[in-house]
């Protein structure tokens, strides 16, 4: 199982991910990605979420 890292000093705002699981992830006031949930898995939104993430902002890791 791999473990969602965020890294919000490669954010740009796109908020692509926003848009793909706006139950996971939020926006803060300078458009930085921001998680809604402690652990949010790394289901198929998740996935995606990564795959589409243009500044590399989010990653999936090996636990």
């Amino acid at each position: 199982m791999s473990k969602l890292a965020v890294n919000k000093d490669f954010c740009i705002g796109a908020g692509l991910c926003v848009l793909t699981d706006a139950d996971v992830f939020d926006q803060d006031d300078d458009g930085i990605v921001t998680l809604l949930v402690d652990d949010p898995g790394d289901g198929p939104s998740i996935k995606e979420a990564v795959a589409n993430c243009p500044s590399g902002a989010l990653s999936l890791v090996d636990e």
